[in-house]
């Protein structure tokens, strides 16, 4: 691949007259600059990815970034009702307007393209990829430090449409302490392996619960396991969060932007570090 194909494959396309067999830029893309697109993933379901995705946008925003989301959830989109955003996605000459959060946080999903949120969305996988694709190329994100990509659960046709069609930067794993959570996450390490995203580090959501009295951790779920999994499969530890019932009150509200937690902003710091040293590792 020549030089100038290189920085293409950066942007998702090819803009140059030596790479005239590349596809073209849509509108969409002509006006958008999305500078890192990161995938949050976990394999399994039940684990808390939508919300640990949406609260590493919260966090990383609060750091004054320009953060997206777009959730490829097609069939269990949950992304709009965790910010509480009703507004339907619009649409202009130049393609599909992403409705912004309170916080300014773009957002993308299929549940703001339906008339009611909680309508069935009945489609075969070859459709589902299909609007996967077009929430990249037809959706004008503008100018954003970082995309992240809310994943469906397991390794099928999604996931596979979406590493080998999207500039995936990297890849965000979050699990939870059961030993069954943890089989399934390696499942979805050993596939990204496949492709060339690097791995920026491995969440454990719902590690424990912490008793608002005595400030005491209760294991509910057992001990957690989440840094002997990264060092197993050599990814970096970015951190455990607790369950905690006020995420998922503000969360039920529509209010996940109000949540503060330390666990968040730390994580949320682990991973622009961990993204920092890849990006020189690139550079070497």
């Amino acid at each position: 691949m020549s030089e100038s194909c290189s920085s293409c494959a950066a942007a998702g396309s090819c803009n140059t007259e030596s790479c005239s067999s590349a596809p073209q830029l849509t509108k969409a893309q002509k006006a958008s600059n999305v500078k890192k697109v990161i995938a949050v993933m976990s394999g399994k379901g039940g684990v808390g990815k939508s919300s640990v995705t949406s609260m590493l946008a919260v966090s990383l925003m609060r750091q004054g970034f320009k953060v997206g989301i777009l959730d490829s959830d097609i069939t269990g989109p949950s992304i709009p009702k965790i910010f509480g955003i009703k507004e339907r996605a619009g649409a202009s000459q130049g393609g599909i307007i992403a409705p912004t959060s309170r916080g300014g946080i773009k957002i993308m999903s299929l549940n703001l393209m339906i008339e009611n949120e909680d309508d069935p969305v009945i489609l075969r996988g070859p459709l589902i990829t299909q609007v996967v694709t077009q929430f990249w190329k037809d959706v004008i994100w503008g100018e954003l430090d970082y995309l992240l990509i809310d994943m469906p659960p397991g390794t099928g046709d999604v996931a596979i449409t979406l590493f080998q069609s999207l500039p995936i930067n990297g890849v965000v794993m979050v699990t939870s302490p059961q030993a069954l959570a943890n089989m399934v996450v390696r499942k979805a390490i050993k596939m990204v392996r496949n492709y060339e995203p690097p791995i920026y580090g491995l969440i454990e959501n719902m590690a424990y619960v912490q008793c608002p009295d005595c400030s005491k951790k209760i294991e509910v779920f057992g001990a957690p396991q989440g840094e002997e999994e990264a060092k197993r499969t050599s990814v970096p530890f970015l951190g455990a969060l607790p369950l905690d019932p006020e995420l998922s009150t503000l969360s039920d509200a529509g209010k996940i932007e109000d949540y503060k937690s330390e666990n968040f902003d730390q994580i949320a710091r682990n991973l622009a570090e961990q993204i920092s040293k890849s990006s020189d590792k690139n550079l070497a």
